[in-house]
């Protein structure tokens, strides 16, 4: 129901704009990724009445696009190789360091010399890639959350398994598919600085950005399984139409009363960014 929300607020924000609507699957975690998994996202994006514009995008079938961005950066001087296991990690960024967010990678291994980094290599753990940012300080607007900053870590772009990370892919991809605004959950609030600070690195433009806050359970918790009926076929199982969540989701929005019933272009009508940001 989250996700199908958010589906819903980035629609509007299109179709209100007269924009591209562009659906992206981001699969690159390719263990738990299943065919029928695509298929049922689509299915329930397209039975709240929401179309989408163009092909659908698969991560997975992109790679060659992240290898030149990584080359790109390695060609600049800002990839380094990280061998810290995740124990190695909790450890060093428990500890304050300057600017950096609680947290944060402080950088163990790129002041690695000489014999310490050929004896972390001699364990035969293949290494992530980090960036080196240079914890560098980044602003900007959310059309829903305001005014944003946040310190640059050196964040991973490929993981010690080979997989490129999240925080590059998308904004590669972004760049690649001219996405002129990203409308997602404010859960990757936090994950924006070190993606504009990326994209600048990569010479793509910025795009403007619009989180949209995370649904509750009755606890306040982030909706999850544990809250019983949260998926589209869960409701169906229980006679609730895709029409009856579509109102229900609207009217979490306050762009509705519950039981009105609109349909998805008379909630363009009424969507504007400011009402949204207010109900929020």
């Amino acid at each position: 129901m989250g996700n199908l929300r958010t589906a819903l607020v980035a629609w509007l924000f299109a179709r209100s704009q007269d924009a591209r609507y562009l659906v992206r699957m981001e699969d690159l975690d390719t263990g738990r990724v299943r065919e029928r998994f695509y298929e049922e996202q689509l299915h329930d994006v397209a039975a709240l009445g929401l179309d989408w514009d163009g092909p659908v995008v698969r991560q997975s079938e992109r790679i060659a696009l992240y290898e030149e961005a990584l080359e790109t950066l390695r060609a600049n001087g800002l990839i380094y190789e990280c061998w810290c296991t995740r124990a190695e990690i909790r450890e060093a960024a428990s500890a304050p360091h300057g600017e950096l967010p609680e947290g944060a990678y402080p950088g163990t291994c790129r002041t690695l010399i000489g014999a310490e980094g050929a004896e972390r290599e001699a364990r035969g753990r293949p290494p992530a890639l980090r960036v080196d940012a240079g914890a560098p300080r980044i602003s900007f607007e959310d059309r829903l959350a305001g005014h944003v900053e946040g310190v640059v870590d050196d964040f991973v772009v490929r993981r010690n398994d080979g997989a490129f990370a999240y925080n590059l892919a998308v904004v590669v991809d972004d760049g690649a598919q001219d996405i002129g605004e990203v409308v997602r959950g404010a859960d990757l609030l936090d994950s924006t600085p070190r993606q504009l600070w990326l994209g600048s690195q990569l010479g793509l433009p910025a795009p403007r950005h619009a989180h949209v806050a995370l649904m509750l359970g009755p606890d306040g918790a982030r909706l999850a399984k544990r809250h019983g009926a949260v998926t589209l076929a869960d409701r169906a199982a229980l006679g609730q139409s895709a029409d009856d969540v579509r109102d229900e989701l609207a009217a979490s929005l306050r762009l509705c009363a519950r039981g009105e019933g609109l349909t998805p272009a008379e909630l363009v009508e009424r969507f504007s960014a400011s009402g949204l940001r207010q109900a929020a």
